[in-house]
């Protein structure tokens, strides 16, 4: 019988976090697993054994001996390619991923449709992607018909970040990517097309940059949106104003020398120039009865690591618990809701209606939303 979880790079910033969080729910039956078996038992040894440690390299021949017991997977690592998910599937393992990697989505969406899969996997699982996904579900249902969706992203340059998510980040700030625009792909750069963004009474009006976050892409197909995109600013308006400018300037070309972005990189993870604040923005536009219409949603927290864990955590139960009834690949927003309280959030599967003191629940949140 399989009642094992194991999150694969279970050890990390984010992943600890993971297995932390599932080990309140599930006692005995999480395992922080990855290549390196010495920092597995030494994070076991640090949660007192309630999270136990395993050695798996998703690069190498799935371990399907291994992973007889095991019911679920959360992937926290980057991968290659598809091969260890579709292992999984095949296995009848239930699979999550946390990775924000575009060219992931793109091979995941490519696996035979036909395939009798009898697990469910999961993508677009944080904040972005991941609560955005949500955030634009909910602004498709209160409205008749959504044309145009702009989800802003705002980041704190004094938060801790893993090491992963900062190389990401330093790696496409020059990028080129596709969005789609009134149906049709559209090639754009990164940190250009500023757009004035309205955070709130507390955040103001702050000018975020387009960046090649994956929901831009999934969300124009998922929900059947024309026209979508993502952008990014930091809280310090300095800082996204400076990197405005070097893109402008062409600087942010230089990045891609191995001796500037390692410099880079390393700013990004050392230096504290702001706080732990993060917000995301949903702001879509079309008709409501027959008229023009536009509809926001803003959530802000602190610590995006936190959040992204804690998203994480909430949907692996609900699969651990459900996933049998949801077989096939699927977005977030393709499986599950969310609601919002001034607050706190809540996520809940489609199918079904939230409970009083539901385990979905996440609080330490700010939310408001208005429809005009």
């Amino acid at each position: 019988m399989r009642t094992e979880i194991v999150v694969i790079g279970g050890y990390g910033h984010v992943g600890g976090q993971i297995c932390t969080l599932l080990s309140e729910r599930f006692p005995g039956a999480v395992y922080a697993a990855g290549r390196n078996a010495a920092r597995a038992e030494q994070f076991s040894q640090s949660t007192g054994g309630r999270v136990k440690p395993m050695r798996i390299d998703a690069a190498e021949a799935f371990p399907a001996q291994r992973l007889r017991k095991v019911k679920l997977i959360v992937m926290c690592l980057d991968q290659q390619d598809t091969s260890f998910a579709e292992a999984c599937l095949r296995e009848g393992i239930h699979y999550i991923d946390i990775t924000a990697n575009i060219e992931f989505f793109r091979q995941m969406a490519q696996l035979n449709p036909g395939s009798s899969y009898t697990a469910a996997a999961v993508m677009s699982v944080g904040l972005a992607p991941g609560l955005t996904n949500l955030l634009a579900g909910e602004a498709v249902r209160s409205m008749d018909e959504v044309t145009q969706l702009d989800i802003g992203i705002l980041l704190g340059l004094g938060d801790s970040h893993g090491q992963a998510a900062i190389e990401w980040t330093v790696d496409n700030l020059s990028a080129q990517f596709e969005v789609m625009q009134k149906g049709r792909n559209t090639r754009v750069d990164s940190y250009t097309d500023g757009l004035l963004t309205d955070w709130g009474a507390d955040l103001g009006r702050r000018r975020a940059y387009r960046f090649p976050f994956a929901d831009q892409q999934t969300l124009a197909r998922t929900l059947g949106i024309p026209t979508v995109s993502t952008r990014l600013c930091f809280d310090s308006r300095a800082a996204t104003a400076g990197i405005a400018l070097l893109q402008k300037l062409g600087a942010l070309r230089l990045l891609k020398g191995r001796r500037l972005r390692k410099l880079a990189i390393a700013s990004f993870g050392r230096v504290r120039w702001g706080t732990e604040r993060y917000a995301v923005k949903i702001e879509a536009a079309g008709l409501k009865d027959g008229a023009a219409a536009r509809s926001e949603y803003v959530i802000q927290g602190l610590k995006e690591a936190e959040i992204t864990a804690r998203v994480a955590a909430v949907v692996a139960a609900a699969i651990y618990q459900e996933g049998h009834n949801k077989p096939g690949i699927h977005h977030l927003e393709q499986l599950f809701r969310l609601s919002l309280a001034p607050d706190h959030l809540s996520l809940q599967l489609l199918d079904q209606e939230p409970e009083a003191g539901s385990s979905g629940i996440i609080s330490g949140i700010s939310s408001w939303s208005r429809l005009t």
